[in-house]
């Protein structure tokens, strides 16, 4: 399980130090690919097959469902870390996340997210715990 939050900086290059505690449970290799809210998305091997046969499951007679899966495979990418536990974030993933020096990594359970700092100081201010709260019942059904 992905957890914590890292402050990390982007090389001239594109690549990035994968903070330790999450180098060893994402692999050697992985998928990197667009993420929802303007970030990047990273899976393990195992999570993105287990993540590709959820979107095998939604219908390719639906336009959002058709959508929704250009949407993550398009960007798609296997990514490897190397023997300094970097590893390299292609230019048209940098750009669509806006990608610059100061960056922040975050575990989220079965995922990792790679934010532009200043993208997510702004979306961590935009968010109320109080009012998640509040609507968690009628995401979960309670």
């Amino acid at each position: 399980m992905f957890i914590g939050e890292y402050e990390h900086s982007v090389d001239v290059k594109g690549r990035v130090i994968m903070p330790a505690k999450l180098r060893e449970d994402i692999g050697e290799k992985f998928i990197l690919t667009k993420g929802l809210d303007g970030c990047l998305f990273a899976y393990s091997q195992t999570e993105w097959t287990n993540f590709e046969e959820k979107l095998k499951t939604l219908p390719l007679t639906n336009k959002n469902a058709r959508d929704f899966v250009r949407f993550f495979l398009s960007g798609a990418i296997e990514c490897e870390i190397d023997k300094q536990g970097r590893f390299l974030i292609p230019g048209n993933l940098r750009t669509y996340a806006k990608l610059d020096k100061e960056i922040i990594i975050i575990g989220v359970g079965t995922r990792i997210e790679i934010w532009n700092k200043a993208s997510w100081i702004q979306s961590e201010e935009n968010i109320s715990a109080d009012e998640i709260a509040e609507n968690m019942d009628k995401i979960l059904g309670i």
